[in-house]
Protein backbone atom coordinates (compact mmCIF):
# COMPACT_ATOMS: atom_id res chain seq x y z
CA UNK A 1 0.00 0.00 0.00
CA UNK A 2 1.49 3.32 -1.00
CA UNK A 3 1.62 6.33 1.28
CA UNK A 4 -0.47 8.31 -1.22
CA UNK A 5 -3.23 5.69 -1.03
CA UNK A 6 -3.14 5.73 2.79
CA UNK A 7 -3.24 9.53 2.81
CA UNK A 8 -6.15 9.63 0.35
CA UNK A 9 -8.19 7.08 2.30
CA UNK A 10 -7.58 8.82 5.62
CA UNK A 11 -8.39 12.21 4.04
CA UNK A 12 -11.63 10.81 2.60
CA UNK A 13 -12.71 9.15 5.85
CA UNK A 14 -11.26 11.31 8.62
CA UNK A 15 -10.29 14.54 6.91
CA UNK A 16 -6.61 14.23 7.90
CA UNK A 17 -3.48 12.71 6.41
CA UNK A 18 -2.41 9.28 7.64
CA UNK A 19 0.65 10.72 9.44
CA UNK A 20 -1.59 13.09 11.43
CA UNK A 21 -3.82 10.31 12.83
CA UNK A 22 -3.47 8.84 16.30
CA UNK A 23 -2.63 5.16 16.77
CA UNK A 24 -6.24 3.98 17.04
CA UNK A 25 -7.27 5.87 13.91
CA UNK A 26 -4.29 4.45 12.02
CA UNK A 27 -5.28 0.98 13.13
CA UNK A 28 -8.81 1.60 11.84
CA UNK A 29 -7.47 2.67 8.45
CA UNK A 30 -5.22 -0.40 8.43
CA UNK A 31 -8.19 -2.60 9.39
CA UNK A 32 -10.28 -1.13 6.59
CA UNK A 33 -7.52 -1.89 4.14
CA UNK A 34 -7.02 -5.38 5.54
CA UNK A 35 -10.81 -5.96 5.67
CA UNK A 36 -10.31 -8.25 8.68
CA UNK A 37 -10.52 -6.91 12.23
CA UNK A 38 -8.40 -8.95 14.63
CA UNK A 39 -9.02 -9.47 18.30
CA UNK A 40 -6.05 -8.08 20.28
CA UNK A 41 -6.91 -10.21 23.31
CA UNK A 42 -5.67 -13.24 21.38
CA UNK A 43 -2.25 -11.64 20.99
CA UNK A 44 -2.15 -10.89 24.73
CA UNK A 45 -3.02 -14.51 25.53
CA UNK A 46 -0.25 -15.73 23.25
CA UNK A 47 2.23 -13.34 24.89
CA UNK A 48 1.42 -14.60 28.38
CA UNK A 49 4.26 -16.34 30.10
CA UNK A 50 3.78 -19.48 32.10
CA UNK A 51 3.64 -17.53 35.37
CA UNK A 52 0.97 -15.09 34.21
CA UNK A 53 -1.21 -17.91 32.94
CA UNK A 54 -0.65 -19.70 36.25
CA UNK A 55 -1.72 -16.53 38.09
CA UNK A 56 -4.94 -16.50 36.03
CA UNK A 57 -5.63 -20.12 36.92
CA UNK A 58 -4.89 -19.60 40.62
CA UNK A 59 -7.19 -16.55 40.67
CA UNK A 60 -9.91 -18.54 38.91
CA UNK A 61 -9.68 -21.36 41.45
CA UNK A 62 -9.21 -19.06 44.47
CA UNK A 63 -12.25 -17.02 43.51
CA UNK A 64 -14.66 -19.92 43.24
CA UNK A 65 -17.24 -21.36 45.60
CA UNK A 66 -15.54 -24.74 45.27
CA UNK A 67 -12.36 -23.27 46.74
CA UNK A 68 -14.27 -21.60 49.56
CA UNK A 69 -16.09 -24.84 50.37
CA UNK A 70 -12.96 -26.98 50.16
CA UNK A 71 -10.90 -24.53 52.20
CA UNK A 72 -13.65 -24.32 54.84
CA UNK A 73 -13.75 -28.09 55.01
CA UNK A 74 -9.96 -28.26 55.44
CA UNK A 75 -10.13 -25.68 58.26
CA UNK A 76 -12.91 -27.61 60.00
CA UNK A 77 -10.96 -30.87 59.70
CA UNK A 78 -7.79 -29.19 61.04
CA UNK A 79 -9.64 -27.77 64.05
CA UNK A 80 -11.64 -30.97 64.65
CA UNK A 81 -8.51 -33.14 64.55
CA UNK A 82 -6.67 -30.91 67.00
CA UNK A 83 -9.63 -30.70 69.39
CA UNK A 84 -10.80 -34.32 69.24
CA UNK A 85 -7.37 -35.98 69.38
CA UNK A 86 -6.14 -33.96 72.36
CA UNK A 87 -6.87 -36.78 74.84
CA UNK A 88 -4.92 -39.21 72.61
CA UNK A 89 -1.87 -36.93 72.40
CA UNK A 90 -2.05 -36.73 68.57
CA UNK A 91 -2.45 -32.94 68.52
CA UNK A 92 -0.02 -31.13 66.20
CA UNK A 93 -1.52 -27.61 66.60
CA UNK A 94 -3.21 -27.12 69.98
CA UNK A 95 -5.69 -24.37 70.69
CA UNK A 96 -5.31 -21.32 69.88
CA UNK A 97 -4.13 -22.93 66.58
CA UNK A 98 -1.02 -20.77 66.05
CA UNK A 99 0.27 -22.96 63.23
CA UNK A 100 -3.11 -22.70 61.50
CA UNK A 101 -2.90 -18.90 61.76
CA UNK A 102 0.60 -19.03 60.26
CA UNK A 103 -0.64 -21.21 57.39
CA UNK A 104 -3.61 -18.91 56.74
CA UNK A 105 -1.35 -15.83 56.75
CA UNK A 106 1.02 -17.54 54.31
CA UNK A 107 -1.79 -18.51 51.96
CA UNK A 108 -3.19 -14.97 52.08
CA UNK A 109 0.27 -13.45 51.54
CA UNK A 110 0.81 -15.60 48.45
CA UNK A 111 -2.72 -15.54 47.08
CA UNK A 112 -3.22 -11.75 47.24
CA UNK A 113 -0.35 -10.80 44.87
CA UNK A 114 -1.26 -13.65 42.53
CA UNK A 115 -4.84 -12.37 42.34
CA UNK A 116 -3.51 -8.83 41.80
CA UNK A 117 -1.36 -10.08 38.90
CA UNK A 118 -4.39 -11.75 37.38
CA UNK A 119 -6.49 -8.60 37.84
CA UNK A 120 -3.78 -6.49 36.19
CA UNK A 121 -3.70 -8.88 33.27
CA UNK A 122 -7.49 -8.79 33.05
CA UNK A 123 -7.41 -4.98 33.12
CA UNK A 124 -4.93 -5.03 30.23
CA UNK A 125 -7.26 -7.38 28.34
CA UNK A 126 -10.22 -5.09 29.07
CA UNK A 127 -8.26 -2.08 27.83
CA UNK A 128 -7.36 -3.89 24.62
CA UNK A 129 -10.95 -5.02 24.22
CA UNK A 130 -12.21 -1.45 24.65
CA UNK A 131 -9.70 -0.18 22.08
CA UNK A 132 -10.67 -2.98 19.72
CA UNK A 133 -14.37 -2.22 20.17
CA UNK A 134 -13.67 1.45 19.53
CA UNK A 135 -11.75 0.59 16.37
CA UNK A 136 -14.52 -1.71 15.15
CA UNK A 137 -17.19 0.91 15.94
CA UNK A 138 -15.15 3.62 14.22
CA UNK A 139 -14.67 1.35 11.23
CA UNK A 140 -18.41 0.68 11.09
CA UNK A 141 -19.13 4.39 11.35
CA UNK A 142 -16.69 5.13 8.55
CA UNK A 143 -18.23 2.42 6.39
CA UNK A 144 -21.70 3.87 7.10
CA UNK A 145 -20.39 7.30 6.11
CA UNK A 146 -19.09 5.75 2.86
CA UNK A 147 -22.48 4.21 2.15
CA UNK A 148 -24.26 7.48 2.92
CA UNK A 149 -21.92 9.34 0.59
CA UNK A 150 -22.64 6.79 -2.16
CA UNK A 151 -26.38 7.12 -1.54
CA UNK A 152 -26.09 10.91 -1.64
CA UNK A 153 -24.20 10.67 -4.93
CA UNK A 154 -26.85 8.36 -6.36
CA UNK A 155 -29.61 10.63 -5.11
CA UNK A 156 -27.83 13.64 -6.58
CA UNK A 157 -27.46 11.89 -9.94
CA UNK A 158 -31.11 10.85 -9.80
CA UNK A 159 -32.13 14.41 -8.94
CA UNK A 160 -30.15 15.73 -11.91
CA UNK A 161 -31.90 13.26 -14.23
CA UNK A 162 -35.29 14.27 -12.82
CA UNK A 163 -34.44 17.98 -13.22
CA UNK A 164 -33.48 17.40 -16.86
CA UNK A 165 -36.67 15.45 -17.47
CA UNK A 166 -38.75 18.18 -15.83
CA UNK A 167 -36.90 20.87 -17.77
CA UNK A 168 -37.60 18.97 -20.98
CA UNK A 169 -41.28 18.53 -20.08
CA UNK A 170 -41.51 22.20 -19.06
CA UNK A 171 -39.99 23.24 -22.38
CA UNK A 172 -42.52 21.03 -24.20
CA UNK A 173 -45.36 22.55 -22.16
CA UNK A 174 -44.08 26.07 -22.81
CA UNK A 175 -43.92 25.31 -26.54
CA UNK A 176 -47.45 23.91 -26.39
CA UNK A 177 -48.72 27.02 -24.53
CA UNK A 178 -46.98 29.30 -27.06
CA UNK A 179 -48.49 27.29 -29.97
CA UNK A 180 -51.96 27.47 -28.42
CA UNK A 181 -51.64 31.26 -27.90
CA UNK A 182 -50.47 31.68 -31.45
CA UNK A 183 -53.40 29.63 -32.71
CA UNK A 184 -55.89 31.83 -30.79
CA UNK A 185 -54.41 35.08 -31.58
Amino acid sequence: MTQDHLDQLSLDLLGRRYDELNDVQRRVIDLILAEQPSDPRLALDEQGAFWTRLADQVAAVGGSWGFIGGFSMALLLWIAWNVLTKPLGLVFDPYPFIFLNLMLSTVAAIQAPVIMMSQNRQAAKDRLTAEHDYAVNLRAELEIMRVIDKLDALRSDELMVLCREHATRLAVLQDEVARLRAARG
